[in-house]
């Protein structure tokens, strides 16, 4: 059985002429135990709830996971899918990617960034165990992780936040092959990996891969654990072949002809390229369909369940019908009172809005919890021994919170959001970007969001961040200018079940500029016109966030010198670029003067501007001095709005 991968493994790469077949061949004994015997799976329902998941976060090795899917029968993963392998159109991507293969249960590549992920999943599980029970909810998450993986600095945010959070149904199968592309692991390492994993609070233990029994021994003791559990399986990478057995050479391309048809040989492989002989395609079938007695046993506990309705919803990610009954009515009274504050208070003030209304929330931050406004008053903390809470203390681990907060939403039956300094998305911008690839809903809070955050200096103050996001596709970065807007942000970003978010927030009051109530979501337009010119407008002024009351200041001064000035509120790119184009052509204003200000770089606004428009903002670091000062001596005032729209009438 274990045979089977190795050869499929092969022949998927050469055909490609392009993968990774060492990773599979050496782990193909590891993986086989796994599957045949204690992954809880049924291959023919691939999005069943209480399945294990199995993540593979060296994900290079993909032919491993289609492989597996492939033989026990993931209707899928079929044989003219592996022989497409990395095609144009197949579901065999190079790496494995979540939405193209069923099975697949999260897009793994970057390394480090799987074993992050399955943070996520697992503490998802230990959550929505304890909220609806282990009758309902109980598995277990397995990770394949590599030298490159334990490399990765993400790696340690990982492993210390699941050890703190006593993970206990986590095991990371390591697969301990001492080879990195370049060559042995000791060119660039000696770190005593069982040594740090044990320093963070796991239990170990080191097998000989290649020995089932040890192996099988093993996964049972992880069973068994109160605590995340690290297997270092010894492996020969690229075991099997005729002459490259433990070579780096089959860390990353194709084994070439001879040495394939000489592994068959030495395989006793008499088959032809992805053909299987029956018996072992038989044995691997019979362990696809293990599964489906627990399954049916599962669904018939589910059916019987007073929880069935809620869990079934909250799984599939449908919000509650009054989610937001709440939200609305708080708007609808803000619009009234106008109040003047900043918008990491309003993003604060709309999750107390919506917490009680939607029990999937689930909150945390950075270290940063007073500042970011993610904690709504009373919300007990989601730690061990009882995981019922609903914040999490994520620690100064951005990249591992922005991870995990994947692995949440992947898991299903919560729905994310994390807060951090908008710079820090520095640090998390990989798994933003590996969230926006797969498509999920996380959304990640990013206060102070520009030299307004004042005398912490140009360290603490992003300025090219807003331009780095907005480059991510599938990211919806919200920059609101006040109360209003952040909180039909919010309501957007809850909504968006495929996009994650970034709600790019004021540590500094802005005024309300949403004066007036309004049926519609209009944030969701991405931009729309917030003041009308008085006349034929000759001048089209741009903003958002704190500068959009700037521009709206301007707008009087322009007014009153003659000049018919409108404003736009521009509270989303990405929303904007979506409306149809007579819409944005009317919003955008062409034939107009026009500028647009933000505390920011320029990149991004040609396209509100044009190659000629004004701009008012950044073009270098801040500095450290109180807000109003900065603005004030980086030009960013009413003033100079006014001064590039007199400029080029």
């Amino acid at each position: 059985m274990a045979d089977a991968i190795r050869v499929l493994a092969m022949d998927g790469v050469e055909k490609a002429k392009s993968g990774h077949p060492g990773m599979p061949m050496g782990m193909a004994d590891v993986a086989t135990v796994l599957f045949s015997k204690f992954l809880k799976f049924d291959a023919s329902r691939p999005d069943w709830a209480d399945r294990d998941r199995f993540i593979l976060s060296a994900g290079h090795g993909s032919m491993l996971i289609y492989a597996l899917l492939h033989l026990t029968g993931y209707k899928a993963a079929t044989k003219e899918e592996l022989s497409n392998f990395r095609q144009w159109g197949s579901k065999t991507a190079g790496h494995p990617e979540y939405g193209h293969m069923p099975g697949v249960e999260v897009t793994t590549g970057p390394l480090g960034q799987g074993l992050a992920t399955s943070v996520g999943f697992a503490l998802a599980e230990r959550h929505l165990a304890a909220k609806y029970g282990e009758t309902l909810v109980d598995h277990r998450t397995w990770v394949i992780a590599g030298d490159g993986c334990l490399m990765e600095g993400v790696s340690q945010e990982a492993i210390a936040l699941a050890g703190r959070l006593q993970l206990s149904k986590l095991t990371v199968l390591w697969d301990d092959n001492d080879i990195t592309i370049d060559g042995k692991v000791s060119l660039s390492d000696a770190t005593d990996q069982k040594a740090r994993f044990k320093a963070a609070g796991w239990a170990v233990k080191a097998v000989d891969g290649h020995d089932m029994k040890a192996v099988k021994s093993a996964l049972a003791w992880a069973t068994r654990q109160d605590r995340p559990t690290l297997i270092a399986c010894k492996t020969k990478i690229g075991r099997g072949a005729a002459t490259m057995e433990g070579s780096h050479k089959t860390h990353g391309a194709a084994l070439g002809a001879a040495e394939v048809a000489a592994t068959r040989l030495g395989l006793a492989w008499e088959h032809d390229p992805f053909e299987m002989p029956e018996n072992v395609l038989s044995a691997w079938r019979k362990v696809g369909r293990r599964g489906a007695k627990d399954r049916k046993a599962w669904e018939a506990r589910l059916k019987d369940s007073a929880q069935a309705a809620d869990f079934t919803r909250a799984m599939k990610g449908d919000l509650p019908e009054t989610a937001f009954a709440a939200l609305d009515a708080k708007i609808a009274e803000l619009v009234e009172t106008k109040p003047a504050q900043a918008t990491r208070q309003s993003s604060g003030a709309a999750l107390d809005q919506v917490f009680a209304a939607i029990p999937e929330l689930v909150g945390g931050s950075a270290d940063l919890t007073g500042s970011n406004n993610t904690y709504v008053a009373g919300t007990p903390i989601l730690d061990a021994p009882t995981y019922e809470g609903r914040y999490v203390n994520w620690g100064i681990r951005e990249f591992g919170m922005a991870a995990a907060l994947n692995g949440l939403a992947l898991h299903g039956g919560v729905i994310p959001y994390g807060g951090t300094f908008m710079v820090f998305s520095d640090y998390s911008r990989p798994a933003i970007r590996l969230g926006a690839l797969m498509g999920v809903r996380a959304i990640h809070v990013l206060t102070h969001d520009s030299i307004g955050l004042g005398e912490d200096g140009p360290t603490h103050q992003p300025v090219e961040h807003l331009a780095a996001l907005r480059a991510i596709p599938n990211l919806n970065v919200f920059r609101p200018a006040d109360t209003i807007e952040a909180m039909e942000a919010w309501k957007i970003a809850l909504s968006s079940k495929t996009t994650p978010s970034a709600l790019c927030l004021s540590r500094q009051k802005t005024p309300a500029v949403r004066t007036v109530a309004s049926d519609e979501n209009l944030t969701a337009r991405g931009a729309y016109e917030i003041k009308a010119a008085n006349g034929a407008a000759k001048v089209t002024l741009f903003g958002t966030g704190t500068e959009l009351a700037l521009a709206l200041k301007a707008a009087e001064t322009l007014e009153a010198e003659g000049t018919p000035t409108r404003v736009v509120s521009v509270p989303s790119f990405e929303l904007f670029f979506q409306q149809p184009k007579a819409y944005q052509d009317k919003v955008i204003g062409r034939g107009t003067v026009r500028v647009a200000v933000e505390a920011a770089i320029q990149q991004g606004w040609e396209r509100f501007i044009g190659e000629d428009g004004g701009f008012v903002g950044m073009t270098g670091f801040g500095a450290s001095a109180p807000a109003e000062v900065l603005y004030a001596q980086f030009g960013i005032t009413a003033e100079a709005i006014v001064a590039e729209a007199k400029a080029r009438l």
